[in-house]
């Protein structure tokens, strides 16, 4: 079998996402001497990756999912060790996913102790646990960082680390028109937009939607040319339908195209993640929130290190967005912060130029992330990257 080889791992969206960025780099420069195998979702087997199994049940998050899934858990990382040791890869790049990939590092070290292990997306040491940079640097032999305040922490317990920026950034934000929303539904152009981005996990749906439906009843009630959409992950979309239809205002639009929805929207409610991202990008101003299950939340507030969860507030080192955590995201708290946003341009422009201002930061200086991370992966394979292994 000629060719570079690769295996590839991702265990939730925004893993696959990154991983579905990867493997076009890869097959820009390699063609069809690009041979992989692994894991992922819908996206990197947009890209030609025929996955080992179906990740959707590992994409979880707090204490009590993690214990149900944990023999699953066990199992698929295994499952990528035989993988590893029948392919024999050249490399493995496990994406994101702490819990999963961890083990799966160990199962493929296992199975295949010759195979370079590459940790795409470091655990997030600067917020909680720094014991866990030196685990990684344990289990893996290099490992590929999109924030560059994080890569010293990892060098420190000596892990050899690339930042390679983050693709989000790269994309830059949605191209769409901004008043293809409003002419589909029929809104006036003056109608204020709010977006709200429950998340992508079931359990951030369960614990975000009542007090986001809160927030948007209290503003809607102050504001009834308020028009309210709801963007629903494809991971989580048949249970927002659900949901939203059952007890959201009948005029809700429950949207898919991220885009179009993003480009229409005057302010964003959002759950902390990626999106909060896109949406800096975008240049619409936001309010983030987050809950955990008490017993994850009960071990988060004794190990986390830093005062923000969102990224563009960690890298400008204060609160460019507001959040509200826990215990404080509570509608009436939302609807608040929201108020601003929605009825004072000048609040609106200050957060935009602010949010902007964070995203530079983080970009680094990195105009093409998923570029430098195929470099980065190739760069061991020498001359072999264009002549197989």
């Amino acid at each position: 079998m000629s060719g570079v080889r690769l295996l590839l791992a991702a265990a939730e969206p925004s893993g696959d996402a990154l991983g579905a960025r990867l493997i076009a780099a890869l097959r820009q420069r390699l063609g069809a001497d690009l041979q992989l195998v692994g894991a992922g979702g819908p996206r990197m087997a947009a890209e030609g990756l025929v996955s080992a199994f179906d990740i959707r049940p590992l994409s979880v998050l707090g204490v009590f999912d993690a214990l149900r899934v944990y023999p699953l858990v066990r199992r698929r990382a295994r499952d990528l060790g035989a993988v590893a040791a029948q392919f024999r890869p050249g490399a493995a790049v496990l994406i994101d996913s702490w819990g999963f990939n961890l083990r799966a590092a160990r199962a493929i070290r296992r199975a295949a102790p010759d195979v370079r292990l590459i940790k795409y997306v470091g655990p997030q040491i600067w917020a909680t646990r720094p014991g866990r940079a030196r685990t990684l640097a344990g289990a893996v032999d290099h490992l590929l960082t999109i924030h560059a305040f994080d890569a010293p922490m990892f060098e420190a317990a000596g892990l050899a680390t690339t930042f390679v920026g983050n693709p989000a950034l790269a994309a830059g934000a949605p191209r769409a028109d901004p008043m293809a929303l409003r002419r589909q539904h029929g809104w006036d152009e003056a109608d204020p937009v709010l977006l709200i981005a429950p998340g992508s996990r079931e359990g951030e749906i369960a614990r975000l939607l009542p007090p986001f439906l809160d927030a948007s009843l209290r503003l809607r009630a102050a504001r009834p040319a308020l028009r309210l959409v709801v963007l629903a992950a494809a991971a989580v979309a048949d249970r927002v339908r659900r949901q939203v239809q059952a007890e959201w205002p009948a005029d809700t639009i429950i949207a898919a195209d991220a885009g179009k929805s993003i480009a229409a929207a005057t302010a964003a409610l959002a759950c902390s993640g990626t999106v909060t991202t896109e949406l800096g990008l975008a240049g619409v101003p936001m309010v983030v929130a987050y809950r955990l299950d008490a017993p994850t939340a009960f071990i988060a507030r004794r190990l986390l290190r830093t005062p923000w969860i969102t990224l563009m507030n960690v890298a400008a080192g204060r609160a460019v967005v507001p959040e509200f955590i826990q215990e404080a995201c509570t509608g009436e708290a939302l609807a608040a912060a929201l108020s601003a946003l929605l009825d004072d341009p000048v609040a609106r422009a200050l957060q935009i130029a602010d949010q902007a201002a964070a995203l530079a930061l983080m970009a680094g200086g990195i105009a093409d992330p998923a570029g430098a991370a195929a470099e980065a992966v190739l760069k061991p394979f020498g001359q072999r990257a264009s002549s197989g292994l």
